[in-house]
C-alpha cells in the first residue's frame, strides 16, 4: 500500500497542492513567471509546503528520550510531516509558500534516514518537468472555484481543485 500510495498520491497532490500554492500566493507565480530558472527551487518548497503525507508511524528499536519525554522500545510513535514542515525553529517563515527560499531541501516530506523514501528524486523530476512544460503553454490560470481536501488523515491533498485556462 505504501508502494503505490508513495508513488501515486503523493506526487499528484504535489502537483495539485503546487499548482494552488502559486494560485494563493500570486507574487509567487509572477516571481516564477519572471524567472522560470527557479523551478528547481521551487520544487522542494512545492513538496514542503504541500506535504502530501501528513504523518508515518513507526516502532521504536530502543530506549529513547526526546524533548525531555521517554520512548521506550516497542512504543509506537507517529512523526508528524505537517507539522515538521511548519517548525517556525526549524523552517524561518514556515507557513508561507517561497519558491525562492533559501536551502528548499530543508523538509521532512520524504522521511529521514533508513525510511527516506526512495522515490524522492523521481518526486521532483516529475514536478520539475511538470513546470517546465506548463509554464510556457499556458500563461494563464485562475482557480474556477472552492478546491475540496481529501478527506483523510493520512493523505494531505485535493479531489477537487477547478482551474480556468483562458484559450
Amino acid at each position: 500500500m505504501l508502494l503505490i500510495i508513495g508513488g501515486n498520491d503523493t506526487t499528484r497532490n504535489s502537483m495539485s497542492g503546487g499548482l494552488h500554492g502559486l494560485l494563493s500566493n500570486p507574487a509567487e507565480f509572477a516571481k516564477l513567471r519572471a524567472n522560470p530558472g527557479l523551478i528547481p527551487n521551487m520544487v522542494p518548497e512545492i513538496i514542503r509546503w504541500t506535504t502530501p503525507l501528513a504523518h508515518m508511524r513507526r516502532t521504536a528499536v530502543s530506549d529513547y528520550t526526546l524533548g525531555g519525554k521517554s520512548i521506550r522500545k516497542g512504543d509506537k510513535v507517529v512523526m508528524w510531516y505537517l507539522s515538521g514542515n511548519r517548525d517556525e525553529a526549524a523552517i524561518e517563515q514556515a507557513d508561507r509558500f517561497i519558491i525562492d527560499r533559501a536551502r528548499p531541501r530543508q523538509h521532512i516530506s520524504f522521511g529521514f534516514g533508513i525510511h527516506r523514501c526512495v522515490g524522492n528524486r523521481l518526486a521532483e523530476l516529475q514536478l520539475k518537468i511538470l513546470w517546465e512544460e506548463m509554464l510556457p503553454r499556458f500563461p494563464v490560470i485562475e482557480l474556477a472555484g472552492e478546491p475540496v481536501r481529501t478527506f483523510s488523515n493520512f493523505v494531505h491533498g485535493f479531489t477537487h481543485l477547478p482551474v480556468r485556462i483562458p484559450g
